[in-house]
């Protein structure tokens, strides 16, 4: 027995139980951006494996999406009630408040502690592991973790290279506790960050750093903004780590994999990523063509598009990895379970 497990909880485990996603009705596809910015779909599309988007009407802010999104999820788990919130996400409602508060009170869960994770594009994977470890530990039974951003809200439309890329939504999963044997049982969370890499993804106005340095934001400040060569490699290297140490944690090998779920970022990455842990195409789950790259939310969107379509049968042995701001990267492991479909 590890020295951090206590007897009685050595096998104890955080369950998937419970999958919901909701995307805004308004799609942008590639010739929509091609009308006002200098690029085509054929650009986009050779370039990052991205055909549409999903944008956020006006006065729907992030809490929206993932209320939507953490209520189907509490449907296809058959709960209405659950111990605790937490949220990933890049673009909360405000700066202050935490936005998961008001996920809960927009849910019906008034009481509950709710709280963020902001680690951009690893998000969901941190929000996963925290909401995990609170089940193991024995301090909560049941956990809503919800992935959910607006992306449209913090990028520049004039900018063709972060315009084209990202979309907005929102997935979830609701966890219960339950056996390490059990199919969905999460497995051991492999986490990482890299403060010295912070300005790869960034928005840099609006927090302490700008406000106190007493000089005004420079307009382009406000906005999002990608070393996109950097990020690449970085992210290949990082999720491919990560994927080998999260699959050693469960006795796994690259080849016992029938899916991984990288996050949703660029085809290209995607498909290097593949090569670099020598998994097929076809085990790859891509869903980035139909929404773009939704940070936080990308990787439950791509488990319940996968789940949708049948890739992810009962059973199959999965593998979850991401790379995002911070930087932070991480990956886990699954056996899917049987849910229901919202």
């Amino acid at each position: 027995m590890r020295p951090t497990e206590r007897a009685g909880t050595a096998a104890r485990a955080a369950v998937v139980c419970g999958l919901g996603a909701w995307l805004p009705p308004t799609v942008v596809t590639n010739d929509d951006l091609a009308r006002r910015l200098d690029t085509s779909d054929e650009w986009i599309r050779t370039r990052t494996g991205i055909r549409a988007r999903h944008v956020a009407s006006p006065g729907m802010p992030t809490s929206h999406l993932a209320a939507e999104a953490g209520a189907r999820a509490l449907e296809s788990a058959g709960v209405h009630d659950v111990d605790m919130v937490v949220l990933a996400t890049t673009t909360p409602d405000r700066p202050c408040p935490a936005t998961a508060p008001v996920v809960a009170t927009r849910l019906g869960l008034t009481g509950r502690p709710a709280f963020d994770v902001s680690a951009v594009c690893t998000g969901f994977l941190y929000a996963l592991a925290t909401g995990a470890g609170m089940i193991t530990s024995g301090a909560v039974e049941t956990v809503l973790v919800v992935g959910a951003e607006v992306y449209s809200t913090i990028l520049d439309p004039a900018d063709r290279s972060s315009s084209v890329i990202f979309g907005d939504g929102a997935g979830a999963v609701v966890l219960r506790a339950g056996h390490r044997s059990e199919d969905g049982a999460v497995g051991r969370s492999e986490l990482g960050s890299d403060g010295s890499l912070a300005d790869l993804i960034t928005v840099r106005a609006g927090g302490s750093e700008q406000r106190s340095s007493g000089a005004p934001a420079l307009p382009a400040d406000r906005y999002f903004s990608m070393w996109g060569k950097e990020v690449f490699a970085h992210a290949i290297t990082r999720m491919a780590e990560a994927t080998r140490a999260a699959l050693a944690g469960a006795g796994w090998h690259a080849a016992d994999l029938d899916r991984l779920i990288g996050h949703q970022a660029n085809v290209r990455i995607l498909h290097a990523l593949g090569e670099y842990l020598d998994i097929p195409r076809e085990r790859l789950v891509i869903h980035l063509d139909q929404v773009g790259n939704t940070a936080a939310a990308s990787i439950p969107l791509a488990l319940a598009h996968a789940q949708s379509t049948g890739e992810l049968a009962p059973g199959a042995r999965v593998a979850l990895t991401a790379f995002g701001g911070g930087a932070t990267w991480g990956a886990t492991t699954l056996t899917w379970p049987a849910l229901k479909t919202v």
